[in-house]
């Protein structure tokens, strides 16, 4: 159902039955990880004109692996991360 980069991939598909009787499938809840604890890549200054998938791009090799950073950050709203300049983000080691 998901690429094996989603941040989806590993969750569970559970299945509600509505009251017709039609089973409607969905994906359990993600639930945030501790970004302390994910094991660190590189720290990036934020910099002028930087986004979070040019930053994947450049370090992780795929930009829609933003959502990493935004994981490994604590951010709830990852165009936060990139909103001022000389910040520095964490960008882990990609986990299965």
């Amino acid at each position: 159902m998901f690429d094996p980069t989603s941040r989806y991939y590993n969750l569970e598909t559970a299945g509600l039955t509505m009251p017709d009787g039609r089973t409607v499938a969905y994906i359990r809840r993600r639930f945030l990880p501790q970004g302390a604890a994910m094991p660190l890549l590189v720290e990036i200054t934020v910099a002028q004109g930087d986004r979070l998938d040019l930053i994947t791009a450049r370090t992780l090799g795929d930009p829609e692996q933003f959502w990493r950073v935004a994981d490994a950050n604590d951010a709830m709203n990852p165009p936060d991360l990139t909103a001022q300049l000389g910040g520095v983000l964490r960008v882990p080691i990609p986990q299965p």
